[in-house]
């Protein structure tokens, strides 16, 4: 099994940048597919973006796709979610998730999780 950990969300006006990170720990991590997913507050849980254990393909949804950019470190065990062009409707808790085979979009596929790292936009 893989641990998670998220990190670098925060408060940040609307046209701004974060990068958030999601360390892994306790196992392989180069073996997963690794999502970026967010939850906003009274909505379902929603796909962001989504990396291949090595880097091969990558997967966006369309509301973030130019403005975010995923990428992975499996030295370091990372991952990372740069995100530019900030909305308020960007506004969410950000997960990481790890699954074993290709990308998917549904939450339900992925089989490990992080806790969330809470990223508010302002107008």
């Amino acid at each position: 099994q893989v641990q998670l950990q998220e990190s670098g969300g925060g408060l940040v006006q609307t046209g701004g940048s974060l990068r958030l990170a999601c360390a892994g720990s306790g196992g392989t991590f180069r073996d997963y597919t690794m999502g970026w997913f967010r939850q906003a507050p009274g909505k379902e849980r929603e796909f962001v973006a989504g990396i291949t254990w090595e880097g091969g393909r990558i997967s966006y949804a369309a509301s973030v796709k130019g403005r975010f950019t995923i990428s992975r470190d499996n030295a370091e065990n990372a991952v990372y979610l740069q995100v530019d062009s900030l909305k308020p409707e960007d506004t969410a808790v950000y997960y990481c998730a790890a699954r074993s085979g290709p990308i998917q979009t549904v939450s339900i596929a992925y089989n490990f999780w992080g806790q969330g790292t809470r990223v508010t936009v302002s107008s």
